[in-house]
């Protein structure tokens, strides 16, 4: 099996899905796991996928699941290894972009109540790997804890922000870890403290081939007064510098020389469109959504970017955004 992680979150597993005539199969198919998994859980086919990502593009799974819990991830799992069938791990679809085709296989999200919890004790927040980011900054600053605050500008959820150590306002995800829970592929959970896991400039290895299910973030006390003033100051400065349109926040990495938007902007690309797709005019490493972009659109526009900072500043620039899906 091959992972490409949760959330952002996107983890694939290899296998021959099924053709999409074979409307037979994929019922017994369905009808298959759905026996295998508890009331609560969610199990649908042909599922779009475009309303589940920020970018509001791209095509429809073969299969979706919503697991209420570890047991029911751990069926699942069994479930495609059996049937060879590829799965994916998605979260809020933040960093995502899935080619309008979609995806063959399985689209797995730890959307249930059991994955989205949030519960504070203490300095500790011990929270789901489905849990918003957002939410959990704003629990802190209920219980008057600092140092969580840029996590609410960033719009996806624990796993995602795991697996690609997100970072925004000068904070890396890994910097409030304690320890994080996460399942192999066999279905089986493990649970490792932060110094025990490798972590690089937005991306957590171990999480390439694993399942992030959950962490324990820590926070420090402060004044309620100091935590809000610091989380209207990243809410401000974000509003300021990044578009309000649907987008999948950064395109590009930062290719070390220069900041990626700086570059577009210098190369006076902001603006630019192909199709519905257009970079934005606040942020020029972000492309939005004009309203009725696909991914092809994006995809393009993306190629029109690398070929244009490639011929003018000899730079090849590397995408921050997962694409997948065909």
């Amino acid at each position: 099996m091959k992972n490409l992680g949760p959330e952002t979150e996107t983890s694939t597993a290899g296998g021959n899905p099924p053709s999409a005539d074979a409307g037979l199969s994929r019922d017994l198919l369905l009808a298959e796991l759905k026996a295998k998994l508890s009331d609560h859980a969610v199990l649908r086919a042909n599922e779009p996928l475009a309303k589940r990502t920020t970018l509001r593009v791209g095509g429809c799974a073969d299969f979706y699941a919503e697991p209420a819990s570890e047991a029911d991830l751990s069926s699942i799992l069994h479930w495609c290894s059996q049937h060879q069938l590829p799965f994916v791990m998605l979260g809020r679809g933040s960093n995502l972009l899935i080619r309008d085709g979609g995806i063959r296989g399985l689209v797995i999200c730890l959307a249930q109540a059991h994955f989205s919890r949030v519960e504070i004790s203490g300095y500790r927040i011990y929270c789901g790997a489905g849990a918003k980011l957002k939410q959990i900054s704003v629990d802190a600053k209920r219980e008057n804890l600092t140092g969580l605050e840029f996590l609410e500008g960033i719009p996806g959820t624990v796993g995602g922000a795991l697996r690609m150590n997100a970072g925004a306002m000068g904070g890396w995800m890994f910097d409030v870890v304690e320890s994080v829970r996460y399942m192999d592929y066999e279905g089986q959970a493990h649970e490792q403290s932060a110094g025990e896991i490798k972590v690089e400039y937005r991306s957590c290895p171990l999480l390439k081939d694993h399942i992030a299910l959950g962490a324990v973030l820590k926070g420090h006390p402060a004044a309620r007064e100091v935590v809000e003033k610091r989380m209207k100051g990243f809410s401000q400065k974000r509003w300021e510098s990044q578009p309000a349109a649907p987008s999948a926040g950064c395109i590009f990495k930062n290719p070390g020389t220069i900041p990626a938007g700086k570059l577009i902007d210098e190369l006076g690309l902001k603006g630019t469109r192909v199709g519905d797709a257009v970079v934005s005019q606040e942020h020029g490493n972000f492309i939005i959504n004009g309203g009725q972009a696909t991914a092809r659109d994006v995809l393009g526009l993306i190629e029109l970017i690398r070929q244009r900072v490639k011929a003018e500043r000899g730079i090849d620039l590397e995408t921050e955004v997962e694409i997948i899906g065909e």
